[in-house]
């Protein structure tokens, strides 16, 4: 399992009945969790006192309860993001993942001490969490992501972290033509972050379901690989594809000189859970480091 345990601003209080309780900040929040199949007594008295209580409706939802700023701040570590109460129940940052950012990080500060500024391929980018633990961390970042809205969010999250000025391309555009052009172009990345969701639409507006187009969308990523890469980080939040898949598949796409140096681990990504000292699964990760 990778636990993503270093939080100070970030809570997950409880989690019952397709719920979680959550501070994030000085605020508290009940959003839905698919995960949370189980059902408690729900003792903890900040279920009642959320300034955000986002309900799943029909096909969609809002935010039923909302005594929440337009938008906050908060820190992890050294880096600062910023926080909005956005559709389908988001926030604009998935906690968990933070401890990919370490992860990639510590692995890019190595890199670094040796003389080296990796070259950083985020696709899926989303508001860019990923990309400023990298650029923090001392690599160069391209940033993809479908977007203009995530897009525009990462590079205030870039600023507010003071790295405004750091060596980062954000790109607007769907991931797999972005990746194809760069083939062409003969563009190669030292590491590289893929967080595809679920579902999505292509260029097209064709829908898509990621276990039909994981395997196809790895084997074109793989190559833009450089010869000497950093690492490979792949994140899913598909319950239908599982780690050992993404492994499998990455794996199998990958030249042989870089199968024999390639260092693998997978596991869920978690969080823990304050009332309960439990862990609560928030997805999957497949990391790849190349010695």
């Amino acid at each position: 399992m990778f636990i993503a345990n270093g939080w100070k601003d970030y809570e997950l209080i409880d989690c019952d009945g397709g719920e979680r309780l959550e501070r994030w900040g000085n605020y508290i929040l009940v959003r839905p969790d698919p995960q949370v199949i189980w059902k408690g007594e729900r003792k903890n008295p900040l279920w009642k006192k959320a300034q955000g209580v986002y309900k799943r409706q029909g096909g969609g939802g809002s935010w039923v309860v909302n005594r929440m700023p337009e938008a906050w701040c908060i820190n992890y570590g050294d880096l600062t993001f910023r926080l909005r109460p956005m559709g389908f129940k988001h926030t604009g940052l998935f906690p968990e993942q933070a401890t990919n950012w370490d992860w990639a990080g510590g692995l890019i500060r190595n890199s670094v001490k040796n003389g080296k500024e990796p070259k950083v391929l985020n696709l899926f980018a989303y508001t860019g969490g990923a990309t400023v633990a990298c650029a923090k961390a001392g690599a160069a970042l391209v940033h993809v992501d479908a977007s203009k809205g995530m897009t525009q969010a990462a590079k205030e999250n870039m600023q507010l972290s003071g790295l405004g000025e750091a060596p980062c391309r954000y790109i607007v555009d769907d991931c797999r033509k972005f990746v194809e052009r760069e083939i062409r172009r003969g563009n190669r990345y030292d590491g590289i972050i893929m967080d595809p969701p679920s579902y999505g639409r292509g260029p097209n507006g064709e829908v898509w379901k990621l276990e039909e187009c994981a395997a196809d969308l790895i084997e074109l990523v793989v190559k833009v690989l450089s010869d000497e890469p950093l690492f490979f980080l792949i994140n899913s939040y598909t319950t239908g594809l599982s780690p050992s898949v993404m492994q499998y598949i990455l794996m199998r796409a990958l030249p042989e000189k870089l199968r024999r140096r390639a260092t693998v681990d997978i596991g869920e990504t978690c969080i823990p859970v304050t009332d309960s000292g439990l862990l609560l699964p928030s997805g999957a990760s497949v990391r790849v480091s190349f010695e």
